[in-house]
């Protein structure tokens, strides 16, 4: 059962003076949320509204929020990542719209490097991401891994963190998918942020991203010196999850695999605007997934 969401606005003072409207979920995860919310003042260039939801709060978060004078939403229930992400959102006030994880570390000038970006274009129609550093080998070419700097908050080595980050090679990468990611408010609006369909929230960034590229949307930046060390999952793996990945098949007709390697170019390095799918060179994959989506349909009738 959703429980009810309230809203919960601090005043409006030096609003003009933000650049990002900062969304962060957080579900009985206090050590991590404060440890991203104090990484955000310390190491942000610029001024940002923070805006938290507040899943149960049980832990203290909603006392501590309510102590720090943080913008927030709260329901008394873990409605999940995408009620989470657009209850928030109705509170934004800037022009560009970030969404956080809570079990996030963000690195020194980690804005800076994203505005920066924003900059160089002449439109609206764009998602561009900072980069994630993460503790144990991943599957994904966007991400810098692996490189351990502790796997808990209690763990980690922010000293180190601060003299190492910075050299570690990367590049920009194309694709984006991942948080910490900003767009501008009014294509935020446009593709009805997340779909709560996906309840709690696995498959929903990917779906997202799909409805980006439907109204338009083809710049995709991963931007390597913006980056931030993910603890990875701290909430996610106590959810009961939803079988994202079945649910982006039957409503998109292809696999979420197929969408990263044929749309987005997920982990590729980062040239220019991405170009229109070449369907030719994917045709047995997009076989595979329309023989995958029938016999779903055809389980579930």
């Amino acid at each position: 059962m959703i429980s009810k969401i309230t809203y919960h606005p601090i005043g409006k003072n030096d609003t003009d003076k933000f650049v990002f409207s900062i969304l962060i979920p957080s579900w009985n995860n206090l050590d991590y949320l404060q440890c991203c919310i104090q990484s955000i003042r310390k190491n942000s260039r610029f001024k940002h509204q923070l805006i938290v939801h507040v899943n149960e709060g049980k832990d203290g978060t909603l006392e501590w929020i309510k102590e720090q004078k943080i913008s927030y939403t709260y329901s008394t229930g873990n409605v999940g990542v995408c009620y989470g992400f657009n209850a928030p959102a109705a509170l934004a006030t800037t022009d560009y719209i970030l969404l956080s994880d809570d079990d996030y570390y963000f690195a020194p000038d980690w804005d800076f490097f994203l505005l920066e970006e924003i900059k160089k274009l002449d439109h609206i129609y764009f998602s561009i991401c900072g980069t994630m550093i993460e503790h144990s080998t991943t599957q994904y070419s966007s991400m810098i891994a692996p490189h351990n700097f502790g796997k808990t908050v209690k763990e980690f080595d922010e000293e180190r963190f601060l003299k190492e980050y910075k050299a570690l090679p990367f590049a920009d990468w194309n694709g984006t998918n991942w948080y910490p990611m900003v767009m501008h408010r009014k294509i935020w609006n446009l593709i009805g942020g997340l779909s709560t369909e996906f309840y709690p929230g696995m498959g929903s960034d990917p779906d997202m991203m799909m409805k980006l590229w439907h109204c338009g949307v083809r710049y995709y930046k991963g931007v390597s010196q913006s980056r931030v060390y993910h603890f990875t999952s701290r909430s996610t793996a106590r959810v009961k999850k939803n079988d994202g990945n079945k649910q982006f098949l039957l409503k998109w007709g292809l696999s979420k695999s197929t969408f990263f390697d044929m749309y987005l170019r997920l982990g590729q390095p980062f040239t220019s605007y991405t170009p229109e799918p070449d369907k030719n060179k994917f045709r047995l994959k997009l076989l595979r997934d329309r023989l995958k989506r029938l016999l779903s349909v055809w389980k579930k009738e």
